[in-house]
């Protein structure tokens, strides 16, 4: 073996549906706690997807920080104990994704309305990502209500999502407006 001996990614510890926090606490697998993380977890991996369909690097290296950011989240969410959380998100993190906003969706252009997703493969997977970055929002608010929570936590996870749309507006091939009042079609 080398320097690096390989380790069994198997506890066994879990086998009977309880998990440990960061900080060692167990709880169970279904908690509203792992829910929320592991929720981010899927969010960060769907993201790792998406960036294999973007054209423009500086949007993939802005992506690649973005899920770096998102262990930080997942750190906050997996500690019960406040004391042993090391990374915080900054008020730096979020104003970051707002100027990111800015500058994809005036790269995208103007429009109005609802738009039909998904014009290109990058823009399908960066819309996918929006939607599991609100279930993320969601499952971090209910875990929020009865659970101490850093506030930017949350405003973090919500402004991704903006910046996730930003990002995918920015990588539809054209802009589809919504027919509210068109037929369903059969050929």
């Amino acid at each position: 073996m080398s320097e690096r001996q390989a380790q069994a990614i198997y506890t066994k510890t879990g086998d009977k549906g309880q998990t440990s926090l960061y900080d060692g606490t167990r709880v169970g697998k279904d908690d509203d706690r792992v829910e929320s993380y592991g929720t981010v977890d899927e969010l960060g991996a769907l993201m790792g997807v998406a960036i294999n369909y973007i054209e423009d690097q500086d949007m993939v290296e802005e992506i690649r920080a973005i899920q770096n950011k998102l262990f930080v989240v997942n750190e906050n969410l997996a500690t019960r104990d406040e004391t042993k959380i090391r990374h915080h998100i900054r008020e730096r993190d979020i104003e970051v994704l707002e100027e990111l906003v800015d500058k994809y969706m005036e790269k995208a252009g103007d429009f109005h309305g609802f738009i039909v997703n998904g014009t290109s493969k990058a823009s399908a997977l960066l819309h996918y990502s929006r939607t599991v970055c609100r279930r993320a929002e969601r499952r971090i608010v209910s875990f929020g209500r009865t659970e101490a929570l850093d506030p930017l936590v949350l405003q973090f996870v919500n402004r991704l999502a903006d910046t996730l749309y930003a990002f995918a507006k920015a990588c539809e091939k054209e802009v589809i407006d919504v027919e509210w009042e068109g037929d369903l079609i059969v050929k």
